[in-house]
């Protein structure tokens, strides 16, 4: 089955509830890949499919980037880890210059074209690991990227660099574990409806922050 036609089959076009303006292919109760463990995906050859689900932090940040389009307004934005691409299609609709979604995972490649295509924005894809790299952009926005300890400790000092190289970075958090709080500013909070089957919560608090280098 092509990527496509699996993205069609496993998901339903939902408009994500802290940003409705927006449609995207996503899992919901009615498709099994909500109900699959890590485990069986692995089984079939499927990375976890952060593509399909709306993440409280990335939410967050989109409602940000919506309700303030002269944070993104004529800039080169990446969204870093872009899952669903929800962030690129905020800032393409809040009137970014050019677009790029990064995500390692193919699936998310094929997803963003979708989603970009359903609401009607061009976004490009980088299917390449970016971290510790230069960028070609001058704001990256990152939702929900801070759960993983690994994770976090390459990202830290990639993002410091990136911001004294004067790169803007925004971060959508709902209080990971591994958010590294010293080194943000806090811009905003919003309330986020979330799904108990990804979550501890039915409302996350989502914090929007500005990364401060040490």
């Amino acid at each position: 089955m092509k990527r496509d036609d699996f993205i069609r089959a496993n998901t339903a076009i939902l408009r994500p509830p802290h940003v409705p303006e927006i449609r995207l292919h996503l899992a919901d109760e009615a498709h099994g890949l909500w109900q699959k463990t890590e485990t069986e995906l692995d089984a079939i050859g499927l990375p976890p499919p952060f593509w399909a689900f709306a993440w409280a932090g990335g939410q967050g940040l989109a409602r940000h980037v919506l309700d303030h389009p002269d944070c993104v307004a004529g800039r080169t934005v990446l969204d870093f880890a872009a899952g669903s691409g929800l962030m690129a299609i905020a800032a393409a609709m809040a009137g970014a210059a050019v677009v790029t979604a990064v995500d390692t995972d193919p699936f998310c490649g094929d997803a963003i074209r979708l989603n970009a295509n359903l609401n009607g924005v061009a976004i490009g894809f980088d299917g390449s690991d970016r971290i510790g790299g230069a960028v070609a952009a001058d704001m990256l926005l990152a939702g929900d990227v801070f759960f993983d300890r690994e994770l976090a400790a390459r990202l830290i000092p990639w993002f410091d660099d990136l911001a004294r190289g004067g790169v803007t970075i925004l971060v959508g958090d709902p209080g990971r574990a591994y958010l590294p709080r010293d080194r943000l500013e806090r811009l905003a909070t919003y309330a986020v409806p979330v799904t108990r089957a990804l979550e501890d919560a039915e409302i996350k608090q989502v914090s929007v922050w500005r990364w401060r280098p040490a």
